[in-house]
């Protein structure tokens, strides 16, 4: 299994999933700073786009996607819900939140453009703030008491969010991105990616403390990045 992959980027989930299941496989540093993409990631990711999983036969990319594949192919039960658990439409409901109602609802709000929630699947940022405390309120999980990929694709954007200080004051939310830093697999994630710091957390194994978020200037975001992630 070989994993393309950029610091920065939704990659980061496709490697925190990868960690969750606890799957070995290659990882494959791309620059998105150059002009071109190796004919390798692009025999994967036409789009020369990060995440990019190969997995034997299987060739694919976007984060969603991956999550869903290898928690259904690797952590059945775990990870996601069967097909036949009342649970799984709620499921894939939340694991795709993030790119079609997280993530552009943000990138409006960000770009300063008119919302037009009567237009917008994902109305505007309030209504998908609202929508996503309301999810999580009572819950320790998107889920309930019971983590998935969901929750990876949630709470990575949660801490993306809160890192570039454009996660809006919110108890509920703050609370949640701290949970998901009190997993191993989400703290091993960040220090393999560099981040670690940057989310208030100390190294693997160590006491997770509250997260303190700092302003910054955000600037948009670009293809492969998360909204909010300032770093070219």
């Amino acid at each position: 299994m070989k994993l393309f992959w950029s610091p920065g980027t939704r990659a980061v989930r496709a490697v925190w999933m990868l960690e969750e299941a606890n799957l070995d496989h290659e990882k494959v540093l791309v620059d998105l700073s150059a002009s071109e993409r190796s004919s390798e990631l692009l025999a994967v990711s036409p789009m020369g786009k990060v995440p990019a999983l190969r997995d034997g036969g299987v060739r694919m990319w976007e984060s969603a996607a991956i999550c869903m594949y290898l928690a259904d192919r690797y952590a059945p039960g775990r990870l996601a819900p069967a097909r036949s658990d009342p649970d799984r439409g709620l499921y894939l409901q939340w694991m795709f939140f993030c790119p079609g109602a997280i993530e552009p609802a943000t990138a409006e709000k960000e770009a300063g453009r008119f919302s037009v929630p009567r237009v917008n699947g994902w109305g505007n940022f309030e209504r998908m703030i609202a929508s996503w405390e309301r999810g999580l309120s009572g819950n320790r999980w998107i889920l309930g008491d019971r983590f998935t990929a969901a929750d990876v694709m949630l709470g990575s954007s949660a801490l993306a969010m809160r890192s570039e200080g454009t996660l809006p004051d919110s108890a509920v939310l703050e609370a949640y991105a701290d949970r998901c830093l009190g997993r191993e697999a989400c703290r091993r994630t960040w220090a393999i990616t560099g981040e670690l710091a940057a989310h208030g957390a100390p190294a693997p194994c160590g006491p997770v403390r509250p997260g303190s978020r700092k302003p910054r200037r955000v600037r948009r975001a670009g293809p492969d990045r998360f909204p909010g992630r300032t770093r070219p």
